[in-house]
């Protein structure tokens, strides 16, 4: 396995960490919480780089064990999330959705965020037990990767809010519920 293949699997593993990020982008609007969205990231990283070498040294068989809830996992963590932000974003009169500066980030929330889009980073681990001199490079990789897509997805998602005039919560919270759908049927697709 090559550099070139483990940073694609890394971009792959990242793209749920920059579709969450966005939707807390969206969710900041005008209210940029730039020491929250590193705290995000650098959560992100090390969730998704940990998780590969945690299955590296469990073994194949915690993976396989793990790997048949998983889905599930992110699906009842990221559908509860996603369900609490759209909740509030819907209680809310709409005045208020654009003048709010309440924070959009808990640091219970950050970890619950760092699992569930984690939970696929669980199984890539398996790939090197074989390969015991690429894990490190492999870990390192996926968790720079993902805390880089995780800050462009808070800044993109951060302009979009700025831009545009919508209820970006209930965006963000649909977001959430989506990856966690795509989790769940891409478990079953493979």
């Amino acid at each position: 396995m090559d550099l070139l293949t483990i940073i694609l699997i890394a971009v792959g593993l990242a793209m749920d960490c920059f579709a969450v990020s966005v939707s807390k982008g969206l969710q900041s609007g005008k209210h940029a919480q730039w020491l929250s969205a590193l705290l995000m990231a650098l959560s992100f990283g090390l969730f998704q780089g940990g998780m590969p070498l945690l299955s590296y040294y469990a073994g194949s068989s915690f993976s396989a064990f793990f790997s048949n809830w998983s889905h599930w996992i992110a699906l009842v963590l990221l559908t509860v999330i996603g369900g609490k932000m759209m909740y509030e974003s819907l209680r809310k009169k709409p005045e208020e959705q654009q003048t709010e500066s309440k924070p959009v980030f808990s640091f219970v929330e950050i970890l619950l965020l760092s699992v569930a889009t984690s939970i696929d980073a669980l199984a890539s681990g398996v790939l090197f037990i074989h390969l015991p001199e690429k894990i490190w490079i492999a870990v390192i990789t996926i968790a720079v990767v993902s805390m880089l897509f995780s800050v462009m997805g808070y800044v993109i998602g951060l302009l979009f809010g700025k831009s545009f005039r919508f209820n970006a919560e209930l965006l963000g919270g649909i977001i959430l519920i989506l990856i966690g759908l795509k989790i769940f049927i891409e478990h079953y697709l493979h």
